[in-house]
């Protein structure tokens, strides 16, 4: 990767000009309006034609049936099953303490105030199925759902000609999905928020796609709700001296087979280090079954950043503001308020970010592209909604009157001023 020594100020300008590189985006979006306006309009038709074309699959039937699931739950490994238990148990042990509880307040006297807090009825889960399987993103997609309360959790994937990855089926299977249905792509997203003859609608979609996905889910964005606009997979690794640079690379290596548009990064105060790490980084990669995409996601967004010193450091990677951060440092879980912008953070040599992505039990569906300024890893609260209420007696509203109607007539609201007087004619 390119080893980058500059002064922090020109490096933090790169990050902020930094624009997409996603090709054609404007073709995605018309694309996009295309397939969502003919799902609407037709329906079932419309989304097994698109499969037909882009999957080049021809479907019977969208829906998955619950004997094709069991089969290939009992033709699983069992060691894959053991790992997907493991990890139900890590992901629900996290999860569990995310949950808010409603509440009531009844401190003042005739004025009951409070705030509600109940599930999505229906929720949509997007799972890939294009150059790799992922069954983990099911468990992390799921089973904060499942215990916010969702009851109806629908699953999409698109159909493969050699059939559904059986481990993604099982995945299904233990975490509780309630449908599957083989679509995938916008008529997918298409799908979920708007319904089919087959598939009824949701209140909410979440899960990670590629661009046509990400694309058509923030078009249906104000139909239903979604997660975020996910984009290429990000880690960021701020690491020094006593840092072992075959294990840096690996990490980095980790998220930069995902996509030939995936952001490794070191941030370094030791010039050793990064030339070291890039050289091992070189010979890793060589290695690796996922080789030509990992190579490509080095070349077109990695880089190595030599800097002055660690602070130096948490100010670039907080203006880069990665999906992942690994903190590769002595006692690292002392920076932790050095960090402003991440979607999950790995603190210390052994936290490797693959430990994030399938056990630890935080969630690994997170914000890319910089947005991890403002939003946040998938969880509980996703699968909430909140009703504030409120109770007055006649007294308490009395007592309150007159500040009620004055507000009113200062922003012109006469309707409103009446309102409340006419409790008192």
């Amino acid at each position: 990767m390119q080893i980058i020594e500059e002064p922090l100020e020109q490096m933090l300008k790169q990050v902020e000009i930094r624009t997409s590189k996603v090709a054609n985006r404007e073709e995605v979006e018309k694309s996009v309006r295309e397939i969502i306006a003919n799902v609407i309009q037709n329906g079932d038709q419309a989304v097994k034609d698109y499969e037909k074309k882009f999957d080049r699959v021809e479907l019977d039937s969208l829906a998955v049936t619950q004997a094709e699931i069991e089969a290939a739950y009992n033709d699983t490994d069992q060691s894959v099953i053991d790992a997907l238990e493991l990890a139900k148990k890590n992901i629900t042990s996290f999860h569990k303490m995310e949950v808010e509880d409603s509440f009531v307040d009844a401190k003042q006297k005739g004025v009951i105030r409070g705030e509600k807090i109940a599930p999505l009825a229906a929720v949509g889960v997007y799972v890939p199925g294009g150059t790799a399987a992922y069954p983990s993103s099911i468990l992390m997609n799921v089973i904060p759902a499942k215990i916010a309360g969702v009851k109806r959790v629908v699953m999409v994937t698109p159909p493969q000609t050699d059939g559904l990855n059986k481990a993604v089926l099982a995945a299904a299977k233990i975490a509780g999905v309630d449908e599957i249905y083989t679509v995938g792509g916008a008529q997918a997203i298409a799908s979920l928020a708007y319904g089919t003859e087959t598939i009824p609608r949701v209140d909410k979609i979440t899960g990670p796609g590629n661009a046509y996905v990400a694309t058509a889910k923030k078009q249906v964005f104000g139909q239903v709700d979604i997660d975020m606009i996910a984009g290429p997979s990000e880690i960021g690794v701020i690491a020094s001296k006593p840092a072992v640079p075959s294990q840096v690379a690996a990490d980095l290596l980790s998220q930069a087979e995902h996509d030939k548009l995936a952001r490794p990064i070191l941030v370094t105060d030791d010039k050793e280090l990064a030339i070291n790490v890039n050289a091992e980084l070189d010979r890793q990669v060589k290695l690796l079954p996922r080789q030509e995409i990992a190579q490509a996601a080095m070349d077109n967004e990695g880089f190595i950043a030599v800097v002055k010193d660690i602070d130096d450091a948490f100010t670039l990677m907080n203006a880069v503001a990665p999906e992942h951060l690994e903190v590769q440092l002595p006692d690292a879980i002392s920076y932790l308020n050095q960090i402003q912008n991440a979607g999950s953070v790995f603190l210390g040599f052994s936290a490797s970010e693959p430990v994030g992505d399938y056990i630890a039990g935080p969630n690994h569906i997170l914000p890319t592209g910089g947005t991890a300024r403002f939003f946040s890893p998938l969880g509980v609260q996703d699968f909430v909604k909140r009703t504030q209420f409120v109770s007055y007696t006649r007294p308490a509203l009395k007592k309150e009157a007159e500040a009620i109607t004055t507000l009113a007539r200062v922003e012109g609201l006469e309707a409103h001023a009446r309102a409340i007087e006419s409790r008192f004619d």
